[in-house]
């Protein structure tokens, strides 16, 4: 039959066509709406997008998710196909039950470089699991000897940089960017145990080669991307090589690549084996070539944005709370004399001292809590045959194979029947709760800051590193205040990671 004769047969039933065509369109809405109707939830997400991708635009996905969860119960729908829940058993059980998977959202919206997965992206547990494997040793520590010291002396330089140039007297005021220099310290601190050797941010005072900047605005781009149903676009073949972050880029993601990739190639055309940093491990593990400069690439997105949003996040609540900065200080003050840590100037407070100290570890715990650094949807695939969830109280909910189920952070972590009436405020005495059964429960769910079961989170032995050494130190040598308590930062969500900036705060030294 010719294309003409085709073509006339289809406008003599074009009606008809059309017709057919409508109506199989809105038998497949019913039938994708059917699905989850048990689920209780905005009745325009069981239809449409539109909600969810708006909330992302807005950068507010997070407070979409709180709405839902809290107006309509700890599992909820928030699109045709998606669900969402703030029960940490439910959310336990989908990281450790084998069968489910991440969705294909980690392979259109996480992906860096075209086409290739990282250890974060990578949807194929198989292939995740192995390469876990192989790099876990490098974020663990065990193989990375130098890396405590590392750590010591990037704090040793934030420190330093306040003293040269942000201490404020009774006749001058030195306002600094927190937010800024806090990129600084965690951005030279993954630096320097992935290639043992920092950029220098804190020594130089600067972004060096746009770094931070690159990666907001590649976090920016990537949003609207996400936002607009269009993250696929970033992974078409073709396509999206031209879309993508590339490393001829001067700016984004791409500049990022560039810089890392040329250390990498250094580090393989000079091989040292009595080099000990992260990447040296990933070499000993057999991730080598295209997959060892994607790994390390990932370190630098993904380790220095989350453990500022924490440190960022602390310290604004313990500077809001005048109390609380009073009691963490004589906590220290307490320890310096005691004779258990070096003087100032002679040493930093080693990781297992800080983990001693129980009000310090009670304000971070409670930090993390009350302001999440990832509020991150991190969707997950029930296993093909569905699944019964169990929530607490024994209630079972059934969710067919292919649903997205993702967690709601902060309705978990605001709990009110497990945190208390004040659970939307910080109090660190929380955490001396003497019922042990429940501070157990408290503790146990506060643990999910940073993942759980195979998808826990690789560096964060690391963070809370960072985050001990930096707390201890920057609050033994100085007292701290907003410098604009009306507003103290600018901030923005993106991919569920708080971009902050302009975040004055006033520094006077301690005797």
């Amino acid at each position: 039959m010719k294309l003409e004769e085709i073509l006339e047969i289809l406008t003599e039933h074009r009606w008809p066509l059309v017709g057919a065509v409508v109506a199989i369109y809105f038998i497949h809405k019913v039938v994708v709406y059917w699905r989850l109707s048990h689920i209780p939830g905005p009745w325009l997400v069981g239809w449409s997008e539109f909600p969810h991708s708006r909330s992302m635009f807005v950068e507010k996905a997070y407070e979409f998710y709180t709405d839902v969860n809290r107006k309509y119960g700890p599992i909820a729908r928030i699109g045709p196909n998606a669900v969402v829940s703030s029960s940490p058993e439910v959310w336990i059980h989908v990281n450790t039950k084998p069968g489910y998977k991440k969705t294909d959202w980690y392979f259109n919206a996480v992906r860096v470089e075209h086409r290739r997965d990282n250890i974060f992206s990578q949807t194929d547990t198989e292939l995740h699991d192995k390469r876990r494997k192989q790099i876990a040793p490098g974020y663990s520590g065990r193989e990375n000897l130098e890396l405590e010291v590392d750590i010591d002396k990037r704090v040793q330089e934030f420190l330093n940089l306040i003293n040269r140039k942000y201490v404020s007297t009774d006749t001058e005021c030195r306002p600094m960017d927190l937010a800024k220099k806090i990129q600084y310290f965690t951005m030279d601190v993954i630096s320097a145990v992935a290639f043992g050797k920092p950029f220098g941010m804190l020594i130089e005072d600067r972004d060096i080669g746009d770094f931070i900047k690159s990666s907001e605005e590649g976090l920016t781009i990537g949003n609207l991307f996400m936002s607009f149903g269009l993250a696929w676009l970033t992974q078409a073949p073709g396509l999206g090589k031209l879309l993508g972050p590339k490393p001829t880029d001067k700016t984004g993601f791409g500049a990022m690549m560039r810089a890392c990739f040329e250390v990498v190639g250094d580090r393989i055309a000079n091989p040292d084996e009595n080099r000990h940093d992260m990447m040296a491990s990933f070499i000993r593990h057999g991730v080598l070539g295209d997959d060892l400069k994607t790994e390390v690439l990932e370190q630098l997105v993904a380790g220095s944005d989350t453990t500022a949003g924490a440190i960022r996040g602390i310290l604004l609540y313990i500077l809001a709370h005048p109390r609380v900065q009073a009691k963490l200080q004589k906590e220290i003050d307490e320890t310096v004399r005691s004779g258990r840590v070096a003087a100032v100037g002679e040493g930093i407070i080693s990781q297992n001292l800080a983990k001693s100290l129980p009000y310090m570890q009670a304000v971070i715990r409670e930090g993390l809590r009350i302001w999440p650094p990832v509020l991150n949807y991190l969707p997950k695939d029930v296993p093909k045959g569905g699944d019964t969830l169990t929530l607490a109280g024994g209630k079972k909910v059934w969710l067919p194979g292919g649903t997205n189920i993702g967690v709601s952070t902060l309705v978990m972590h605001h709990d009110k029947e497990l945190y208390g009436e004040d659970a939307d405020m910080f109090r660190p005495e929380r955490w001396f709760e003497k019922d042990q059964g429940k501070l157990a429960a408290m503790t146990r769910v506060n643990d999910l800051t940073f993942g759980h079961g195979k998808w826990q989170c690789l560096g964060k032995n690391v963070a809370q590193m960072e985050i001990n050494k930096c707390l201890f130190e920057l609050f033994r040598s100085f007292d701290w205040a907003l410098a604009r308590p009306f507003k103290p930062w600018e901030i923005h969500n993106t991919f569920g990671l708080f971009l902050i900036n302009d975040m004055p705060v006033q520094i006077t030294a301690r005797e």
